[in-house]
């Protein structure tokens, strides 16, 4: 796993946080839960990307 996908998790977090606040203080929560919802599907994307790249890895290394 590189150190990179790390920080891209943490800034996705960070500006998901920051956008559900203004929301939130703004009167519109239905669309701070739609953001959130939207962050939260946009790191599981990428985790699942790197999950299959395990799965390809460890299938090659055992020759499967």
């Amino acid at each position: 796993m590189d150190v990179d996908l790390i920080f891209r998790i943490a800034a996705i977090g960070i500006i998901v946080a920051v956008l559900n606040q203004l929301l939130i203080r703004s009167g519109r929560e239905d669309q701070a839960m739609m953001t959130t919802i939207a962050g939260l599907i946009v790191v599981l994307m990428m985790i699942v990307k790197q999950i299959d790249l395990l799965f390809k890895s460890i299938k090659s290394i055992f020759g499967l």
